[in-house]
């Protein structure tokens, strides 16, 4: 597991807008889980966990897929709006794939609120 930063301080407004956008897609459909991306020339990319019998997908791996299928070259910033505490090394692998250790992962509650900012290394 990587290690999480304490979330303390101001968030920034586009990082508030993908947090709102997993949190929006979780609710709409009903799933534990939301992710949304920010690709580096900002256009931002938005999935929901896929739990079919022939495919599972994690929202983040979901969402960093469709930013890959539609372009992207690069990430800015990746959230997830969860229950859970941690996110599993594979989705951050994803991200660090598509834009480097150094991309900031949001992690937020249910209600929006971030508990930890963790870096895709």
């Amino acid at each position: 597991m990587t290690d999480a930063v304490d979330p303390t301080g101001p968030l920034d407004p586009e990082d508030k807008k993908i947090i709102t956008l997993a949190r929006g897609a979780r609710a709409r459909n009903g799933v534990a889980e939301g992710a949304a991306v920010r690709d580096t020339t900002g256009r931002t990319y938005v999935a929901t966990t896929v739990a079919l019998d022939s495919l599972r997908l994690s929202a983040l791996r979901l969402a960093v897929a469709m930013a890959v299928a539609s372009g992207a070259d690069g990430l800015e910033a990746a959230s997830v709006v969860s229950e859970v505490g941690t996110l599993p090394d594979d989705d951050l692998a994803a991200v660090r794939d598509l834009g480097g250790a150094g991309v900031p992962v949001l992690l937020a509650g249910p209600d929006g609120v971030l508990r930890a900012t963790i870096a895709a290394s």
